[in-house]
């Protein structure tokens, strides 16, 4: 990707927001000639390298509000920032204005009523750093330095998907600054449509200022990888899916194809080779796992068993070293009703030829406690599906810039044929617009009737977008 760099258009650009812009804010806006601007302008994907005219860094609802008025007053292109790990970049834009969340990161937690309320700039760790103390959680991602907005906004599977639901079940109310610049509040009884379509609609509807989330008991978790060897691919596959159709509550289980990080608990002479791991998450009986991981070890020899307890806050953080901000990710996602063979043997095939040792390939289990949520109760529509499947290139090495884009396209081209046309919003890529629809599928026209309502005009636009009705 060429880097362009500003240029005195943009610049200048700069300096007349600022002009106008800054009375209106509690702080200063950072724009091309400021110090700190390389810095504000970075994002967690490092594939996108864009030049915004200005950063607003916001530390009300109210900067929230003065920044949406004045870019919908002078139609500017507005791309809202909370931890920055939008994956298609969809938290940064060219010669417009980045509303940066970061500064919104106080969680505040009602232990008593077993509710956090969290700003719109907090990230997975913050979340978790504040409830667990109090032996409380909620459904977080899997990277502890992912936003919450984004992940609660489209969906959020996480390691406790199966026993709490996705994040978003777990949403109780939400503050939001509409494309009008108003200051909302939306739950199940005020603005109850608003509500209902920021479940699962993304960042369509406005900017979401602070999160209300239902917590749970939870303190101490049984977690860690299972790895498996890359011949056995396709017995611990099936195992997988298997186990997580029907297993307890208790378990969650995210399964990975891709070369074996170096695990002390793995030979050496398997480091960097293709393999299979089940990262395992128990929340029930310790006494009781062995019997319900039995058939997933039964599948193949295991070559690896790093499972322990640790607190549930560290098993968010597993991925962390592996996915560093500042490396570069393109993504292909895919939502499947069934594990086909025909499914197994692309996955087989594939994940032999993984180059870089940050990616592979994902598969998130819908089922348990989120998939007893009827599809017309949130926006997330799809219930019914067994398996959220991403396809995750992710790389440092620079050698790959101009082949890992194409080769996760073949990947995800070979496996069309057995998947559904839509896929989780947030797993999307840029390229994708083809499958917004489908991705939002039964819920779509809904939600574009109720972005007529409070966006009639698209100022929100940089995401995946739904047009109003």
């Amino acid at each position: 990707m060429a880097e362009r760099g500003p240029t005195v258009a943009p610049q200048r650009l700069a300096t007349a927001i600022k002009r106008e812009l800054e009375p209106a804010l509690s702080g200063r806006v950072v724009g091309p000639a400021d110090p700190g601007y390389a810095e504000a302008r970075a994002v967690y994907n490092a594939l996108h390298d864009r030049y915004p005219a200005v950063i607003v860094p916001c530390r009300s609802a109210s900067d929230v509000a003065a920044g949406v008025r004045f870019a919908a007053e002078h139609d500017l292109d507005l791309a809202i920032r909370g931890g920055g790990h939008s994956g298609p970049g969809f938290g940064t834009v060219d010669d417009g204005i980045v509303l940066d969340l970061s500064p919104l990161r106080s969680v505040v937690v009602d232990a008593g009523e077993r509710i956090a309320r969290a700003g719109g700039g907090c990230t997975v760790a913050d979340v978790d750093g504040a409830t667990h103390p109090h032996g409380l959680a909620t459904t977080m991602g899997t990277v502890s330095s992912t936003g919450i907005a984004g992940l609660t906004l489209g969906g959020g599977f996480g390691h406790l998907t199966r026993k709490c639901g996705l994040t978003l079940d777990n949403l109780r109310s939400v503050e939001i600054v509409t494309a009008t610049g108003e200051i909302l509040t939306a739950d199940d009884e005020t603005n109850a449509d608003l509500f209902w379509a920021l479940r699962g609609g993304g960042g369509n509807f406005g900017v979401a200022t602070r999160f209300d989330y239902a917590l749970h008991s939870l303190s101490e978790v049984i977690g860690g990888p299972i790895v498996f060897p890359a011949e056995a691919a396709p017995a611990v596959l099936r195992a997988y899916a298997d186990l997580m159709d029907d297993a307890p509550d208790d378990l969650g289980g995210i399964m990975g194809l891709g070369q074996l990080p170096p695990f002390p608990f793995v030979s050496a002479e398997h480091h960097g080779t293709p393999g299979c791991i089940a990262l395992i998450c128990w929340t029930g009986d310790p006494g009781d796992l062995d019997d319900v991981l039995a058939p997933l070890r039964a599948a193949a020899p295991v070559l690896g068993d790093g499972l322990g307890p640790m607190p549930y806050p560290v098993l968010n953080t597993l991925f962390d070293e592996l996915l560093p901000p500042g490396i570069k990710h393109y993504w292909k996602a895919a939502f499947a009703h069934e594990l086909t063979d025909g499914a197994i043997d692309v996955h087989a095939t594939f994940m032999r030829e993984w180059a870089s040792p940050e990616g592979g390939t994902f598969f998130f289990p819908l089922s348990g406690a989120a998939a007893r949520v009827a599809p017309e109760d949130t926006a997330f529509g799809y219930r019914d599906v067994r398996l959220n499947v991403v396809i995750g290139g992710s790389w440092s090495d620079p050698s790959l810039d101009d082949t890992m884009t194409p080769w996760v396209r073949l990947y995800y081209d070979a496996l069309v044929p057995h998947s559904e046309i839509g896929a989780y919003s947030n797993f999307l890529a840029a390229d994708d617009t083809d499958r917004v629809p489908a991705s939002f599928g039964p819920n779509y026209e809904r939600l574009r009737a109720i972005k007529a309502t409070y966006d009639p005009d698209n100022v929100f636009h940089v995401n995946h977008n739904i047009p109003p009705a």
